[in-house]
């Protein structure tokens, strides 16, 4: 179901290459294609492309896609679900002190997972996006970052567990001891969990995500970027945005004919 963390390429290598696995490939663990590549080699069509799209879907002023810059390492970033034959990729950018990325976690996602991602439709990239608006924001991601390190199952756990109680979390004076005890909580190995905070070898990876989710102008989270098609902004009533995947997965099998 989970795609793994894709390898390292530069962007210039990614305009026309799908992004890997960064775990070295073996026969036992396939590599899952990232969605990095067209994301950033053009800026998309117009929204003619699928029609129309249901109203709100699209607000004034959304994003577009442009070139972002060569030195950050996109294929490093985030992590991919689903299959690598996929016809539609998704990149979304949150952040995890957003309350419309909550809702959109809480109550669109699952529906995604299941309809699109478990089903072969819609490959999907999720990339941190520290936005500055939420004080704990950076602790909170960086401690997600340090169980992914451990393992993807690891960080399901994590992350859901981050949306389930964001309210926790944001509220609190001082944050990491609960990270490190929810941490715990999910299984990751402590000594690991800890020099990867002590360290910050994952920052860069966070550091990385906003930079470029700035360079690609987004301007609120979440952001969804539907490769080779306008992007999204912001918590979609779930029946929206339903219909704008599968709009994009029949403009998307049409072209494949």
């Amino acid at each position: 179901m989970m795609g793994r963390i894709v390898t390292s390429l530069t962007l210039a290598a990614l305009l026309s290459v799908w992004a890997c696995s960064e775990a070295p490939p073996s026969d036992a663990a396939p590599r899952t294609d990232g969605t990095s590549a067209d994301l950033l080699a053009s800026t998309p069509p117009g929204a003619a492309d699928l029609d129309e799209l249901p109203a709100g879907a699209l607000p004034p002023g959304s994003p577009r896609v442009g070139r972002a810059s060569q030195d950050i390492d996109v294929a490093l970033l985030g992590v991919d679900f689903g299959s690598r034959t996929a016809p539609v990729r998704v990149v979304e950018m949150s952040d995890y002190g957003c309350s419309y990325c909550r809702q959109f976690h809480m109550e669109t996602w699952p529906v995604i997972l299941r309809d699109f991602i478990e089903t072969g439709k819609v490959e999907w990239k999720f990339l941190p996006f520290v936005n500055g608006m939420f004080e704990n924001s950076p602790a909170t991601t960086a401690a997600v970052e340090c169980v992914l390190e451990q393992s993807e199952e690891l960080f399901a756990t994590m992350d859901q567990r981050i949306w389930d109680d964001q309210r926790e979390w944001k509220g609190s004076s001082d944050p990491e001891p609960l990270l490190r005890e929810w941490a715990q909580e999910v299984g990751a190995d402590m000594e690991i969990f800890d020099s990867c905070l002590s360290t910050g070898r994952r920052n860069d990876r966070v550091t990385s995500a906003s930079a470029l989710s700035r360079q690609l102008g987004v301007r609120g989270t979440p952001t969804f970027f539907l490769v080779g098609f306008p992007p999204l902004q912001g918590a979609l009533p779930t029946e929206t945005f339903v219909e704008v995947l599968n709009r994009v997965y029949a403009v998307a099998t049409s072209n494949r004919e």
